[in-house]
């Protein structure tokens, strides 16, 4: 089931993403986040986009959201989203259906563009932008270090109007 997150959900939320901030290059954050944190972090999303959960038996297993790509005003049209998925429960289509649902409401809310911003190499993200028809328009290399390790990372646009 696909929901909005509420600041409850921030206990879970955080759970999924400090895995991949401990454990991968996927994200450029260093230190896990607090609960609190991600409760905040929720709150302020949810004032301006959604911020889905996919819901599975009362356990969040994934979520997706969409901020404001830059601060200026001409960019208000344009997000970058996030979207990630719990261990274990990749390659299930939820990461797929919780984009689309994003997608679907930023449409509504006039957004043109959507950007996603993947850390490389990391052909699994790649392979659900471009499902959803996102385009390759960037690649920056060595932007990022974690890990004793320097990361590229690649842009992928969809048009939503």
């Amino acid at each position: 089931m696909i929901r909005l997150a509420t600041s409850a959900d921030a206990g879970a939320i955080a759970a999924i993403y400090n895995h991949y901030v401990t454990g991968t290059t996927i994200t450029f954050e260093e230190e896990p986040v607090s609960v609190a944190e991600m409760a905040s972090r929720i709150e302020n999303v949810n004032a301006q986009f959604p911020w889905y959960v996919w819901e599975n038996g009362g356990e969040v297993t994934g979520y997706a959201y969409a901020t404001p790509w830059r601060a200026r005003s001409a960019y208000r049209f344009s997000v970058e989203t996030t979207v990630y998925v719990a261990p274990g429960y990749a390659r299930r289509g939820i990461g797929f259906k919780l984009y689309a649902s994003l997608i679907e409401a930023l449409r509504g809310k006039g957004i043109q563009v959507a950007l996603g911003g993947i850390a490389q190499p990391n052909p699994a993200s790649v392979a659900l932008h471009e499902r959803l028809g996102f385009e390759k328009v960037a690649h920056f290399k060595r932007v990022g270090r974690k890990f004793g390790q320097w990361i590229d990372v690649g842009y992928w646009e969809l048009q939503l109007q």
